[in-house]
């Protein structure tokens, strides 16, 4: 690994403040708009970097933006700080064992996604200050990425309309710039309406929410085989009608979670989805009510930032693990199947390497892309404003994000090193973008071209608000 890049040594400067940052996240985790906490840990470190902090922004109580420097392009790295339910694991063992009995964890890595950006972003402020170069950089605290779509809810705001570019990553278990390859998905809230009555005494006088419900899943169920294949619907019952068989149920609600490869697709699968409640309440004498709880768009790439960042990450190289982590990355190893293993390696079109413990390579960026997508709600980012974003290797090969194995290995010091080294390929990438107009414009012009061919209509409904009530 070189470290002759300015903004890298800018970088270790202060990483023991921003690893801190990451472990007082880890020992607080909290579900999406429930922040509170890693909040004013992330506010309060920008307070101390001497950014100029702008809070509840876009109207969340758990959204922040700290901004440096002055004139120049505009350069927004973007963090997360929320956690997962039932992912509740104690730190540095190789085997599941819960913290505390509410069962919340950072079986995704965010606690270091947050800390990494904000690490990156004092970098730039840092290198802008002593180069005397104009430019801003912002350091965007999001909540609420798992489900809550706080960037889509953000960027409908205009948070990111004079933004030049926009950067990120996530842990992973391998290092590459990300393929920008994700589902654009939306939760929908059905809620059916019917007629109580005494389940034996008198059936015949009461309509089943709840039967409407159950039909309205086997309907969906059936759309399976006949909708495109990288395209998902799952469900999950938010009110089943309370708990006495013996009363036929009048209100039940059922969420279904509905994704799609790009926004014109999904929006096809919405108004399917919708015919199948209408008609479960039309077999059932209910009605059936809609509500979008959150939504968000696929991501876009952009070939100029991808091959930018690529650069930056060659030069800079993997991750420098030693011989402690890849111990503890063993015993990691040891408690996952060579499915997990290889579908790290048949991610990157690689043949799985069963003996490598820890990630020693930099993925090249154009690899074949070969399937397998979740979600995320930088993909609207990604359509506001040209965004590239890295996976950088923090966690044992193998293993699976929203797994206690990830939650275990949250506060290693693999962890903190990958961390640190993403904040590194972030600053860098931002550095390269301030020192070459030609960069940014190209990167601008990309957007705009694929904007030209698919134009951008936000998933969420104008008058939906976040739903900053689940906190």
């Amino acid at each position: 690994m070189r470290n002759d890049n300015p903004i890298w040594s800018l970088v270790d400067v202060k990483g023991p403040e921003f690893t801190g940052l990451a472990d007082r996240v880890f020992d607080t985790p909290e579900l999406a708009y429930g922040e509170t906490r890693s909040c004013a840990a992330h506010t309060q470190m920008l307070r101390d970097q001497g950014f100029r902090v702008t809070e509840n922004v876009a109207g969340i109580p758990t959204a922040v933006m700290g901004e440096a420097g002055k004139g120049g392009p505009v350069i927004a790295i973007l963090g997360e700080y929320d956690a997962l339910p039932g992912l509740s694991q104690q730190a540095g063992l190789a085997e599941p064992k819960q913290i505390s009995d509410d069962g919340f964890g950072h079986g995704c890595g965010h606690n270091l996604l947050g800390a990494a950006a904000l690490s990156a972003a004092t970098a730039v402020k840092d290198w802008l200050e002593a180069e005397g170069i104009e430019g801003r950089v912002r350091y965007y605290g999001c909540p609420a990425e798992e489900g809550g779509a706080a960037k889509t809810y953000m960027a409908r705001d205009g948070q990111f309309d004079d933004v030049d570019i926009a950067i990120t990553w996530h842990p992973a278990s391998f290092n590459a710039v990300d393929d920008m390859r994700s589902l654009a998905n939306t939760r929908i809230d059905f809620t059916f309406i019917g007629k109580a009555a005494h389940a034996a005494g008198a059936p015949e006088l009461g309509r089943s929410a709840l039967d409407a419900v159950e039909l309205m899943n086997v309907g969906v169920n059936y759309m399976r085989e006949h909708m495109p294949d990288a395209a998902r619907v799952h469900y999950a019952y938010l009110d089943a009608g309370g708990i006495a068989p013996n009363v036929v149920q009048a209100k039940a609600t059922v969420r279904q979670l509905i994704r799609s490869p790009d926004l014109a697709g999904l929006q096809s699968l919405v108004k399917r989805v919708g015919s199948i409640a209408d008609g479960a309440a039309l077999m059932t004498g209910t009605s059936v009510s809609s509500q979008v709880f959150s939504a968000v768009s696929n991501l876009i790439g952009n070939g100029p930032l991808s091959e930018a960042m690529q650069a930056e990450f060659e030069a800079l190289g993997p991750v420098p693990f030693d011989a402690e982590d890849i111990r503890f990355a063993r015993q990691i190893r040891s408690t996952l199947t060579r499915e997990d293993i290889a579908d790290t390696f048949e991610r990157l079109a690689m043949k799985p390497d069963y003996d490598k413990p820890l990630c020693d390579f930099i993925a090249p960026l154009d690899r074949p892309f070969m399937g397998g997508m979740g979600s995320t709600d930088v993909g609207d980012v990604s359509w506001a404003v040209p965004t590239v974003q890295a996976r950088v290797a923090t966690c044992a090969v193998g293993t699976a994000l929203h797994s206690w194995q990830q939650t275990a290995q949250g506060k290693a010091p693999a962890a903190h090193k990958g961390m640190l080294h993403a904040a590194k390929v972030m600053a860098s990438t931002a550095r390269a973008a301030l020192t070459n107009s030609k960069l940014i414009a190209q990167a601008k012009q990309a957007h705009s071209e694929h904007l030209a061919d698919f134009p951008y209509s936000c998933p969420i409904p104008a008058d939906t608000k976040p739903p900053t009530f689940i906190q």
